[in-house]
């Protein structure tokens, strides 16, 4: 019976010797994962809009469109941005076409939409695909970050948390200033 006992305890002291060995693997894994901030989108205005200029700070990506029963959300999301803006909250607006051909205008009927309409300040990227083979670089990698949860209309947010990984999903039936983004976004503002 000692003979066993003594071949578990080797066998125990073998298995946590390994475990402690693939420990830093595992840590160099994980720290080496991307995050939103090593992605850019372009700006309607042409200038680039780069996460990493962000870090550290709380960011949300939504995909819009100007022609959808959601487009009044603009109001909602510029109303979080003038709230939290100083607090380091950015908004990026993503056109897309990709559901129900909703945003099949260029630039300046994107910009008059969302600013004139909509009173937009928060940063309009160029129109891009959330979506498909084609999809945006940060769209990709958000579904890997979050499987399952990826745009399935427009007006779809993911907030991207101080870390730089998706904090939270929100669909587009979630209004921008519902209590419950409004609570995950003050979960990754700096404190005051």
């Amino acid at each position: 019976m000692s003979g066993n006992r003594r071949q578990v305890l080797v066998q125990l002291t073998g298995l946590t010797a390994a475990a402690a060995m693939a420990a830093p693997a595992l840590a160099q894994i994980q720290m080496s994962r991307p995050t939103a901030y090593a992605f850019s989108f372009t700006g309607l205005d042409g200038q680039s809009i780069r996460l990493a200029e962000h870090a550290g700070k709380p960011i949300m990506v939504v995909n819009t469109a100007s022609q959808c029963g959601f487009t009044p959300q603009y109001t909602g999301l510029q109303e979080l941005w003038k709230r939290y803006r100083e607090r380091g909250l950015l908004i990026v607006a993503v056109p897309s076409n990709d559901f129900g051909g909703q945003e099949p205008g260029g630039p300046a009927e994107i910009m008059q939409t969302a600013q004139q309409q909509y009173g937009v300040s928060f940063p309009l990227a160029a129109k891009a695909e959330v979506r498909g083979a084609a999809v945006h670089p940060f769209y990709r990698w958000a579904a890997l970050e979050r499987p399952g949860e990826t745009p399935r209309w427009n007006f779809h947010k993911y907030l991207v948390g101080r870390d730089g990984h998706i904090a939270a999903v929100f669909s587009q039936q979630i209004e921008p200033t519902d209590p419950r983004v409004i609570a995950a976004i003050e979960r990754e503002l700096t404190p005051r």
